[in-house]
């Protein structure tokens, strides 16, 4: 009982903080709006392609605010969006391990990247299990 009264308030954390992520991509585009960092990374060289490509990235941070959207709703209808959450959960997984198709490995397992990782590849995969336990819609 107790690991239902937690769930909750978990997804509901989760939920929020993904939504807060695909602000800071879907309004602030491949440049974002710097909530995770400040520093400046990138040179346009090709305008016009920088915009196609802007786009296409605000599209994805829109996606990720649905999706932790879908996760904060779980919390207060978690029986009936149990599948949903954890196919989301395992498509999170799955997302994560496409980190590894880039050419700097190190990056992966920097300090920068390696909670993300650890979250998307074990934590994600956990809250699945979590959720299948402790729902009825399964």
């Amino acid at each position: 009982m107790t690991r239902n009264l937690l769930l909750k308030p978990v997804l509901g954390l989760v939920g929020l903080a993904i939504m807060v992520l695909g602000l800071n991509i879907g309004l602030g585009g491949i440049p974002t709006l710097g909530w995770q960092s400040s520093d400046p990374f990138l040179t346009i060289t090709n305008e016009g392609a920088y915009h196609v490509q802007d786009s296409h990235i605000r599209f994805i941070g829109g996606v990720w605010f649905c999706v932790g959207a879908l996760f904060f709703l779980g919390a207060v209808r978690t029986d009936s969006l149990g599948t949903t959450l954890i196919a989301l959960c395992f498509a999170i997984a799955c997302a994560g391990l496409f980190r590894f198709s880039g050419l700097d490995g190190g990056v992966v397992f920097s300090a920068k990247i390696l909670p993300s990782l650890l979250l998307e590849v074990i934590g994600f995969p956990l809250l699945a299990l979590w959720l299948l336990r402790t729902t009825k819609s399964v």
